[in-house]
């Protein structure tokens, strides 16, 4: 599982590189940010998904800071915030603001959605506050909601491989050292 982990993760040297993390150097020399365990994997997994879809700017800095309070890993948790992108960007918002406003009772109205996304992205002379208004309650409730699920489901799924990834290892090792049975009685 390890080997597996660390072929997909950004290096030390890349997470020290990026613009957004500089500022944290003496704190990205700890040691138990890089450790490969269960436990820490499965927190910096939680923690990259939570704040990729709770954050569409800055994920990986708010993951790199709670990865860091939290001890978690912080390359897992660097690398997790890229479920949200700019392919996934849009589906999460339109998903994000339906599920917003089922849950406050509120009509969805055909395009609403997308025009909204478009309002995001917009580049003009509004603050992200008029940007924000412009969006709406349903859509940060549905992107708090995506958020807290997707953590929490990301935490939940790599505790469950890991400890089956282990299990299986173990299982294959114990099989392995079984002496052959006798042919002859």
């Amino acid at each position: 599982m390890r080997q597996f982990i660390q072929r997909w993760i950004p290096t030390e040297d890349t997470l020290r590189a990026h613009p957004s993390l500089r500022w944290m150097g003496p704190l990205l020399r700890r040691p138990w940010l890089w450790h490969l365990s269960r436990r820490r994997v499965a927190l910096g997994a939680g923690l990259g998904v939570f704040f990729g879809f709770l954050i569409p700017v800055l994920q990986i800095l708010g993951a790199a800071i709670f990865a860091v309070l939290l001890r978690a890993n912080l390359p897992v948790a660097a690398a997790a915030t890229l479920v949200s992108n700019p392919l996934t960007y849009a589906p999460i918002f339109v998903l994000a603001y339906r599920t917003g406003a089922a849950m406050l009772g509120e009509a969805v109205e055909p395009g609403k959605a997308e025009a909204l996304v478009e309002a995001a992205d917009a580049d003009d002379d509004r603050s992200w506050i008029d940007r924000a208004k412009a969006i709406g309650k349903p859509l940060f409730l549905g992107l708090a909601v995506f958020a807290v699920v997707g953590g929490l489901l990301a935490w939940a799924v790599v505790h469950v491989l890991w400890t089956l990834a282990v299990w299986l290892r173990r299982r294959r090792g114990a099989h392995r050292r079984r002496p052959p049975p006798n042919a002859a009685p």
